[in-house]
């Protein structure tokens, strides 16, 4: 059951592709049947990865690789996404914030330098709502939005385990929790570049918007500037209860006292090889009692204010368990065939990992890559579970699976959430190619000069 990817044809991943495929052309073709039927378009391409991968290996491989994705990895993918849109959703920035090139700015360099420490998720959904509001009087603003997926939802969680899943991972795999500040020098590059950039075509943007009649001052109520003030500023209290239960998670994980004679952490066996550990429970109930909490002890005037709906987070849910249902195959291959792929210097680690966590779930991808990096019999270095690894090695894997993640909508869960609030708020946002333009066109160059500068 373990070793699944050592027998399935390659052809097994058609689901995947199916459903990337789904998500990409059917809101351009059936916008609107799109909409109400995103949770049948995941069943869909999810029994035809289910049905025959059950009639070729068992129902018992079946039900183990099943439950592995959905309670291991989707129930806290999803509670943790919940817990935070919920919790930043409950605080709203009050005034009259205009959206200048200046003021966007800094909007996505702040969420940027706060994503690795409250998450890049956590990042993301506090501060979108605030640009989208700062750039209401705009009429084309998608930029904004695109910039801010790149930089606050994912390149800004590069330099602590709280920033993003797969750095969290090697935390718990043995790296100490400050060693990927080793990632500053390109992080700082890569942001610096993208602010340049940024305020670039935001400034052309802007100057188009003035020619047109449009002002920032129509942002203001009869003319007069509002102080800027925070509502619901208490539920920050709840974001840090969320990335204190993640660190305890992990810190649950490695005590021995929690551990049972055959040294696995003591918890609810629910299948052969399947166990809730006792930290599982700890992060679920812990988020969403602050979830709760959040709902209850926040005004409804400020939600409102910030437009807060379930919508977005019900579209990510609908589709990406979809996503993890059909990337089995996808990811059980990598695991297996991961080390015969030749990869050997530090840039080869850096495209591999970041071209499949362009499309596939960046933890376990970063962990595939960490481990074949640590296989190729390095004898200095840093020591980690998985073995001793070049540092430069695990800074290439480190960087291209969460800097990467930015490639796609799909490529880190906060992009499709940004992406779903500013459609909810009437931004015309590019499609999923259409992104894939902008990414490539701006990051694919930045990424080659990462490669130039850091992993020859």
């Amino acid at each position: 059951m373990h070793n699944i990817g050592e027998l399935l044809p390659v052809w097994s991943i058609i689901p995947f592709v199916g459903m990337l495929l789904s998500i990409a052309i059917v809101p351009l073709v059936k916008p609107e049947w799109w909409e109400h039927n995103l949770l049948k378009v995941s069943i869909l391409w999810s029994l035809l990865f289910l049905i025959p991968f059950g009639i070729a290996y068992g129902a018992k491989v079946l039900t183990f690789n099943l439950l592995e994705i959905v309670l291991l990895d989707y129930v806290p993918f999803i509670v943790l996404l919940l817990g935070l849109f919920v919790a930043a959703g409950g605080i709203a920035l009050k005034g009259t914030l205009a959206g200048t090139p200046k003021v966007n700015l800094a909007i996505l360099l702040i969420g940027t330098l706060l994503a690795s420490w409250i998450g890049t998720t956590g990042a993301a959904m506090l501060f979108i709502r605030p640009i989208i509001r700062a750039n209401k009087w705009r009429e084309k603003k998608a930029h904004v939005v695109i910039f801010f997926i790149f930089m606050v939802a994912n390149i800004g969680g590069s330099l602590t385990p709280v920033g993003d899943p797969p750095l969290f991972l090697g935390f718990l795999r043995g790296v100490p929790f400050f060693w990927t500040m080793k990632l500053l020098p390109l992080m700082l590059m890569n942001i610096a570049i993208l602010s340049v950039l940024f305020f670039i075509i935001d400034s052309r943007a802007y100057k188009k918007e003035l020619a047109a009649g449009r002002s920032p001052k129509d942002v203001m109520a009869a003319g007069e500037k509002e102080p800027l003030k925070i509502e619901g500023a208490h539920n920050f209290i709840f974001i840090g209860m969320i990335v204190f239960t993640v660190i305890l998670n992990g810190k649950l994980g490695m005590m021995d006292s929690l551990k049972d004679e055959n040294g696995m952490t003591i918890g609810l066996d629910v299948f052969e090889g399947i166990r809730l550990q006792i930290n599982w429970f700890v992060q679920i109930i812990f988020i969403l009692i602050a979830a709760l909490l959040s709902m209850k002890t926040t005004k409804k005037t400020t939600r409102e204010l910030n437009a807060f709906t379930f919508a977005p987070i019900k579209e990510v849910a609908e589709l990406f368990i979809g996503i993890f249902i059909t990337m089995i195959p996808a990811l059980a291959l990598l695991h297996a065939h991961g080390a015969e792929l030749g990869l050997s210097s530090p840039w080869h680690f850096f495209w591999a990992t970041g071209v499949l966590s362009s499309f596939l779930d960046n933890a376990p991808t970063y962990l595939v890559f960490m481990t074949t990096a640590a296989s190729l019999g390095s004898t200095t270095g840093l020591t980690t579970a998985v073995g001793t690894i070049l540092p430069i090695n695990l800074i290439a894997v480190s960087a291209g699976a969460v800097f990467m993640g930015a490639n796609t909508y799909i490529g880190n869960a906060p992009n499709f959430m940004v992406k779903a609030i500013a459609e909810e708020n009437k931004i015309k946002m590019p499609s999923f190619f259409g992104y894939m333009l902008w990414s490539i066109s701006i990051l694919i160059p930045i990424f080659i000069l990462d490669t130039l500068v850091f992993f020859r």
